[in-house]
């Protein structure tokens, strides 16, 4: 039967040719998510100021609440003790320990500041950077490295502007080293000035004897301490900390993207298989009628199947490392991943992407056999013909199950969900429902066309009427091409309209309480602290207030409602009614949120029981715990919810340990634009921005998650796109008997493309109806938990754009291939089997 196999697919090359297209294009998407999954586990990031020493140690970059296993990703500079560098010293192996201090220090450009850093000279050695003129800082003094001192023309003896500190200041060059560029030496006690951690350094750099056994000395300092030791690549996560934090963005979006691009490919490859073998019915019943069993053409139909999709998988392989490699640089000029990571795509995204996608030719095949096998020969070439049976106790049950899931995830979605987090429910219940439909396809489409084809019955002639009574007989065959249209426009509208809602959502909750009518903004590094009372100070000013973010995790009491991810630390200034704080209190006051003190949204009180007066204990953003007194609480829109703490007390927790922003409130009638303009102008570093800016920075993160999921998108509804093409293309050419038949009956070619036509419109609305239905059952659920309203958000044209591409998708995949197939003189094309 092999042997037959391979002689069917000389004559059945359309057919095969639109399951080999479907196998390349899914291969290649799952390889592609598979390289981007295997980046995010390893992150290897190589070393390079830090590439001297063997072993680099640095503070642990994961909290570990009380009874919880799943960690939470530090987000600023953890830092390490200088007292553990004793410790370390005394080790065997260990000839010497230094610390690091890593502080922002951009150099004043031409056209503004450079994203320098500055270090402590003691650690210059651990690069190893090598002075090449000049002689080591003292205070007051800076050493560059060769490439910033090309670009400012630096000579040694000269001066150079550096923003430290939120201030500009003026330093001595008193060296130039060659080593990695965008590096500024200061002497080591004004670097632990600048930095402003007191008993701790950003790593500690340990260098070894030769011969030492590295992965030993590495178990025995980190059992000194509540510490991280990293070796070989790992190093590089310390000069590059957001690798850390990105690596869990990049592995969630592998993961639940990969997922999902792997349950459309085997859908897609195995509706593309099985309207392939559907249109062999009489072929099969041929075979039959002349003593071939049942396990023969079982077995012929998994041979051709594995035929068309092992050299698929081959060709997958280039495109998917190709598109690997570019969701990797996208992802990574949009903030989701780290530009400094090396894309990694092994053996092990192959096997995934080519397992998957042989799988799912297999399944397919699997399923298609089952009843061209069993069934008789003279039902089979009934069934050919009239193509009227579907059902079957697999298809049913799988459709009532993935149904089920739908409306079990879409119940979940609306009542336990809440705030972006639906998105978890929602994203998956897109693809159930769809599944679910495809699994009931005939019966669906039946109902669908029943409604539909009366308003084309009223307004089209006899072609049309012809059309609308063949999609009628045909409609088991019509549903094979209606179920890639419903999937392309269910799942398009459905995740696009999702991250618009909640983009929109997120906008009116941060806009609702916001009172700010401008912002001072840091250009660099951050604000110095002295900047506040020269705005407070201002004419027209009627309330000032720093502003800094960063994330923490509630320790105590236990079970707040965040994420694993922890809870958003807005930081602002002690401030009365009138200020700036974009809250709406309910209880307390904002005047006492000083020192060690804490503001919480209602829920978040009620929910840990913690009201004005008690406290809670808090892990802040570098891993530092602190307890808390509340001193107010306050309304927020359920889902996102944030915690205010005292500006000072998150800023000194910031990698930065600057705020980055000042909230600035006018009086009524006042024009506070020229005073601040005059105020920025004077003082480097930093910008006046309106009241919109803030509300971008603040939607900046969903903005980009937004992207990546339209990027990501993009592409399944591009690879569904290709399956409508295959499907109504195939389908079609598989009709030239039928359209011989008819132009010998006195049918011209216009009027059987016209009746085309009328089929082409009817697949098209009914496939852009169930793929609506399946985006509102996913949608309505969504809007009503991330926003007050169950209507999603977002412009009307994407829609219209979205069903437009849809139904001219459709009707070019059904006419070109008919035109084609018409060219065939009409006695020829009724003489071909099928």
């Amino acid at each position: 039967m092999m042997r037959l196999a391979v002689r069917t697919l000389r004559y059945r090359k359309s057919g095969f040719l639109a399951t080999f297209i479907a196998v390349v294009f899914g291969t290649a998407i799952v390889l592609a998510c598979g390289g981007l999954m295997e980046t995010g586990i390893r992150s290897n990031v190589a070393p390079e100021r830090l590439a001297g020493a063997p072993i680099v140690v640095t503070g642990d970059l994961s909290h570990h609440r009380p009874g919880e296993e799943d960690p939470t990703p530090l987000t600023e500079q953890v830092g390490v003790p200088e007292s553990v560098a004793a410790q370390i010293r005394s080790l065997e192996g260990v000839t010497d320990v230094i610390g690091d201090q890593t502080f922002p220090a951009p150099v004043t450009l031409n056209q503004g500041f450079n994203q320098g850093e500055g270090h402590n000279w003691a650690s210059a050695v651990l690069a190893p950077f090598r002075l090449t003129s000049g002689t080591a800082p003292s205070n007051g003094d800076v050493v560059l490295d060769e490439t910033t001192a090309k670009q400012l023309d630096a000579k040694v003896g000269g001066k150079v502007n550096l923003l430290v500190g939120g201030q500009q200041t003026a330093f001595t060059v008193s060296g130039i080293a060659a080593g990695p560029a965008g590096h500024t030496f200061f002497s080591d006690d004004e670097a632990s000035r600048i930095a402003n951690r007191p008993g701790r350094a950003a790593a500690l750099g340990v260098l070894v004897a030769p011969g030492t056994d590295l992965e030993a000395l590495q178990k025995k300092i980190e059992a000194t301490a509540d510490i991280s030791a990293m070796t070989g690549l790992d190093r590089g996560e310390v000069e590059h900390p957001d690798v850390a934090v990105k690596k869990v963005m990049l592995i969630s979006v592998a993961g639940s993207f990969g997922g999902i691009a792997t349950m459309t490919m085997m859908f897609v490859v195995a509706s593309t298989l099985a309207l392939a073998a559907q249109h062999r019915q009489r072929e099969f019943a041929l075979l039959r009628s002349i003593g071939t069993t049942p396990g023969q053409v079982r077995r012929m139909i998994l041979g051709e199947a594995m035929l068309v999709s092992l050299p698929a998988v081959l060709v997958g392989v280039l495109p998917g490392a190709l598109l690997g490699r570019f969701l990797l640089e996208r992802l990574s000029a949009n903030g989701v991943a780290s530009p400094d990571v090396t894309f990694y795509q092994g053996l092990i995204p192959f096997a995934a992407g080519a397992g998957a996608a042989v799988l799912a030719a297999i399944g397919a095949g699997l399923m298609a056999s089952r009843r061209s096998a069993r069934i008789r020969p003279v039902e089979a070439l009934v069934e050919a013909s009239l193509q009227a049976k579907w059902f079957s106790w697999p298809r049913l049950i799988t459709g009532v199950l993935f149904v089920s899931g739908g409306l079990a995830l879409m119940i979940i979605t609306a009542t336990v969900m809440t705030g972006p987090l639906a998105g978890a429910t929602a994203g998956p219940a897109v693809l159930c429902w769809a599944i679910g439909l495809a699994a009931l396809g005939p019966l669906v489409t039946k109902a669908v066309l029943s409604i539909v084809r009366w308003p084309l019955y009223a307004v089209t002639r006899v072609n049309g009427r012809l059309a609308i009574l063949n999609v009628t007989a045909r409609s088991v065959a019509m549903s094979a091409a209606v179920m890639p249209v419903m999937l392309a426009v269910g799942i398009a509208t459905a995740n696009i309209y999702m991250q618009t809602t909640n983009v929109d959502a997120s906008e009116k909750a941060f806009t609702k309480d916001l009172r700010a009518d401008a912002v001072l903004v840091s250009a660099a590094a951050g604000l110095s602290p002295t900047l506040l009372p020269k705005v407070q100070a201002l004419p027209g000013v009627a309330s000032a207030s720093e502003y800094v973010t960063s994330l923490g995790v509630i320790d105590e009491p236990r079970h707040a409602p965040f994420d694993e991810e922890g809870a958003l630390l807005q930081g602002v200034s002690p401030q009365g009614e009138d200020g700036t704080a974009p809250v709406r209190l309910t209880s307390g006051s904002l005047e006492g949120l000083t020192g060690n003190t804490v503001a919480l949204p209602d829920r978040v009180a009620d929910k840990i029981d913690r009201h004005v007066g008690t406290a809670i204990k808090m892990t802040l953003g570098d891993g530092t715990p602190v307890e808390l007194r509340v001193v107010a609480t306050f309304a927020a829109e359920r889902g996102y919810e944030s915690i205010v703490l005292p500006a000072d007390l998150v800023a000194a927790h910031t990698t930065n340990r600057l705020a980055p922003q000042i909230l600035v409130r006018a009086e009524p009638g006042a024009s506070i634009g020229p005073a601040l303009s005059k105020l920025a102008a004077a003082t480097p570093g930093v910008q006046v921005a309106d009241r919109e800016a803030l509300i971008a920075g603040n939607g900046e993160d969903l903005q980009t998650q937004a992207w990546i999921n339209y990027l990501l998108v993009g592409m399944l509804i591009a690879y569904t796109a290709v399956s409508v093409v295959n499907t109504l293309a195939s389908a079609t050419v598989r009709r030239r008997r039928e359209f011989g038949l008819q132009r010998l009956t006195g049918s011209t070619r216009a009027q059987v493309l016209r009746m085309l036509s009328t089929e082409g419109v009817l697949v098209a609305v009914a496939g852009i109806v169930l793929g609506t239905l399946v985006a509102l059952a996913t949608l309505l659920p969504y809007a009503a938990a991330v926003s007050t309203s169950a209507a999603p958000s977002g412009p009307i044209w994407i829609y219209l754009v979205i069903i437009a591409i849809a139904f001219v998708l459709t009707m070019l995949s059904t006419l070109i291939p008919a035109t084609k197939s018409l060219a065939t003189r009409p006695a020829e094309a009724a003489a071909r089997a099928d």
